[in-house]
Order: structure tokens, then C-alpha cells, then sequence
């Protein structure tokens, strides 16, 4: 089995976990690895795991406070490690990929995000993603206290009118914060999160090939996500590749036959089939 093939062949295998079993880093490194499929793994998960010792052994008798906590996070991820979010270069595609990440310690607030949580469960500590959109941020959770941080920004702490400004920034003046932008999102939504970033810049690139790349491995490791079957579809559709687009389309069609765009997708599909004839 090559590489590739290897590669995916473990993402198949994360699609199949649980998702609370998925370990977001490992699968941000096998995904990030496809595009440079010869790459020995090893030497990344040596710093990740370089990471969470730091984190253990700086984190002293604050363990039972939640801003000694993310204290302890943010001094070893940004101060003595040295990551940081790319303010010069955001829309480089490398912001996206977990190798490139650790090796220029620079990224986009979902791959420092999947950092942050991977350092932080290692201590045991409840840590999620959020759904609040736009800017990807975490939640750091114990007993009754909750501290929202940003990633990107060397995981500085959010009160509700950074959050309120924030969120303008991304969807106008009228925005208000709603309990949904507090929610914690699963494991697989922050992998495709991160994926997507990839998706948006390859169709603002007008490469649909790369996003169709793309597409098909956010299907691995969600293999129930209905849009991104729907996606794959419309975009296979779009470079010509009708079996292909036809597959995926039915997938989209089986996974969420009552979807609002379920009748365009069914449409599509016709016409496909028609094309064969």
C-alpha cells in the first residue's frame, strides 16, 4: 500500500470512530500528510507530545483554576514555543495544514485551535471548539467556570463584548450573540472546519479540481456529512466528472433525502444520467 493510499486508508478509520474517540491532531497530521504523502509523521507527533509535557510540568498548583490553565496553555504554545496566528500571509494554504503549521509555528485560529485542544486534553482538562462564525474559537471548561479564548491570538480571553464585537466584524452592525455561537462543535465539524479553509481558497483560486481534492477528504473522516457529499457532486459535475458526481450526489440524496437542496441535487442528478444516454 503507497503512502497515499495508507494515508487514507487511516482517515477511513478515523470516519468509522466514534467522534468523541477521534484525536483531533493525529487526524489534522494524516490529513495535512496527503499532500506530502513521503513525510515521516514521527517527528510531529514527537513535538505534540513535547507540547503536552511542557504544558504538565509548568502547570504547578493552579491546576484548579481555570485562568491558570489557559495561562499555563498560552505561556508554552506562544511564549516558549513560539506559535502565532499569520496576520502576513492568512489565505496561504499552509495555515491550514497541521505539518506546515508546526513546522513554521504559524496557522489559522482552527489549526491553532486543534493545538490548543490537543495540549489541553492531554492534562485531562474539558477543552471544545466553538460554532461561533467566522473566527474559530475554544472553550475551556471547569466546574461552573467557562473562559472563551482565541487561538490566533495567543489565546487571549474573550468577555461577552470582545465575543459581540467580534461577531459584527464577521456578520454586520445588526449581529447580536445568540447561545448557539457558545455551542461546542463535535470533533469532526473542527476537522472539516479546517478542511473548508482549504475547499474556499482552492474555488477563489478557480482550482475546483484541488477543491474537489478537498471535497472527498472531508467525506472521509465525515462520511455523514450530506453537504459535503452535495459539494463533491456539484463540483465533480462542474470538471466533467459525471460517474463521479453522480456517486456523490445519490450519497447526498440517501444521507438527507428532506434537505432544502435535496430537489436542485435530485435536478442535477437527472441530467447527469441524461448525459449518458
Amino acid at each position: 500500500m503507497s503512502g497515499a493510499a495508507a494515508i487514507e486508508a487511516a482517515l477511513v478509520k478515523i470516519g468509522q470512530q466514534p467522534d468523541e474517540e477521534i484525536e483531533l491532531a493525529e487526524a489534522a497530521l494524516l490529513l495535512g500528510a496527503l499532500d506530502r504523502p513521503s513525510i515521516d509523521l514521527i517527528p510531529y507527533r514527537v513535538h505534540l507530545a513535547a507540547l503536552c509535557r511542557s504544558v504538565a510540568e509548568a502547570i504547578g498548583a493552579d491546576v484548579e483554576r481555570i485562568e491558570a490553565r489557559a495561562r499555563c496553555l498560552n505561556d508554552v504554545l506562544y511564549r516558549r514555543f513560539g506559535y502565532a496566528g499569520d496576520t502576513v500571509s492568512y489565505d496561504d494554504p499552509d495555515n491550514a495544514n497541521l505539518l506546515r503549521v508546526i513546522d513554521r509555528r504559524a496557522g489559522l485560529p482552527v489549526s491553532l485551535g486543534i493545538i490548543y485542544i490537543h495540549v489541553a486534553h492531554a492534562q485531562g482538562w474539558p477543552i471544545a471548539g466553538l460554532a461561533f462564525p467566522g473566527h474559530f474559537l475554544v472553550r475551556l471548561d471547569f466546574e461552573a467556570r467557562r473562559l472563551i479564548v482565541d487561538p490566533f491570538h495567543a489565546g487571549q480571553p474573550l468577555e461577552a463584548g470582545h465575543l459581540r464585537d467580534l461577531l459584527k466584524q464577521f456578520q454586520g452592525a445588526a449581529a447580536e450573540l445568540e447561545p448557539r455561537h457558545y455551542a461546542a462543535i463535535s470533533n469532526r465539524d473542527v476537522l472539516l472546519r479546517l478542511q473548508n479553509n482549504l475547499k474556499t481558497r482552492a474555488l477563489q483560486s478557480n482550482d475546483p479540481a484541488r477543491a474537489a481534492t478537498i471535497l472527498k477528504r472531508m467525506t472521509l473522516i465525515a462520511p455523514a456529512a450530506a453537504d459535503a457529499w452535495r459539494e463533491l457532486g456539484m463540483v465533480e459535475a462542474h470538471v466533467g466528472n459525471i460517474r463521479r458526481a453522480m456517486s456523490a450526489l445519490e450519497t447526498f440524496l440517501t444521507l438527507a433525502p428532506e434537505a432544502k437542496e435535496a430537489e436542485k441535487a435530485a435536478a442535477l442528478l437527472k441530467r447527469l444520467k441524461g448525459s449518458l444516454n
